[in-house]
């Protein structure tokens, strides 16, 4: 019987009933109580039989294969490593492989998808802007607010300015238009500033400041800044294109490694069979009755009769 010290059912477990030490107990006995405590520590229910070889359990089996001098057994620990090295890197590869097949059946359709949109966006907004060009010294085109145009920069930004403060909200308000873009104004809450967007294929949002003059020259920079966007759109959607077809190739290479992993685990399952390690472990309890065993039932006297 297991009886507790201090709390601890190893002390025990490992003492034989005459109080020897394992180190006089045979290979087999050592290993064999090494499985039912290694039960008894992990909460699983004793048994007849280990129903699981843990690690623990496990390497007094491979000491004991490992005393014999056997080469086989060494063999098979050089191909432990080699295999599970392996297995590593095809995880690695099965990994990559289907982000690939991810990207090619949706990320990257959808983001050409997304740049041919902008091509045609910014194309039409580069042709709109072109056609209503900066006049005069002051390199301004007349800018209509609230139904008036203004011919002079400074009345526009000025007049620009005081429509911003009669519109506080943050839902964007169309107020005029401006070579050839419609205009809205609104107050972005979490910068607390306004801004200012250019409505053509696109909206083109603008920050906007407390000067006048200042936010004039802040919209003609942004404006300014579509043929440069046009081009960048092309080139990212050129370059989309070419790692689709890198993707396309790529995801069609198998595992580069498959028949080193496929003849490594062959000839590991064939040496555990030949070492026996593969196996469950024998009887550890066999004196001990199943936990859910019940006697049997005595026959009372009455019966008998």
């Amino acid at each position: 019987m297991l009886e507790p010290c201090e709390g601890k059912l190893s002390c025990t477990v490992l003492r034989g009933e005459g109080g020897s030490n394992t180190a006089d107990l045979p290979d087999q006995l050592v290993e064999g109580k090494q499985k039912f405590i290694s039960q008894i520590m992990t909460s699983k229910s004793p048994v007849r039989s280990a129903e699981d070889v843990d690690e623990v359990a496990l390497s007094f089996a491979e000491v004991k294969m490992l005393a014999t001098g056997d080469e086989r057994f060494k063999e098979k620990m050089d191909l432990d490593m080699q295999v599970a090295k392996l297995k590593v890197l095809k995880q690695s590869y099965l990994s990559e492989h289907y982000d690939l097949e991810d990207r090619i059946l949706k990320h990257y359709p959808q983001a050409i998808k997304d740049y041919e949109e902008r091509i045609t966006a910014y194309g039409y907004d580069v042709e709109i802007a072109s056609q209503h060009k900066p006049q005069g010294e002051d390199k301004f085109c007349p800018m209509t607010l609230k139904g008036v145009t203004y011919k002079e920069k400074a009345d526009a930004g000025e007049m620009l300015l005081a429509i911003c403060k009669e519109n506080p909200l943050s839902n964007p308000v169309e107020i005029g238009s401006y070579r050839g873009f419609k205009m809205e104004v609104y107050y972005d809450t979490v910068n607390a500033h306004y801004c200012l967007n250019l409505c053509g294929m696109r909206k083109h949002k603008v920050d906007l400041g407390v000067d006048a003059l200042g936010n004039l020259t802040r919209i003609e920079n942004e404006i300014a800044k579509f043929p440069a966007r046009l081009e960048a759109a092309k080139t990212r959607k050129e370059e989309t294109i070419a790692q689709l077809e890198t993707a396309k190739v790529e995801v069609e290479k198998p595992f580069a490694f498959e028949n080193e992993l496929k003849e490594k685990t062959e000839r590991l399952n064939a040496l555990n069979i030949e070492l026996n390690l593969n196996e469950k472990g024998n009887s550890v309890i066999d004196d001990e009755p199943e936990q859910n065993d019940e006697p049997p039932e005595k026959k009372s006297a009455d019966r008998e009769r």
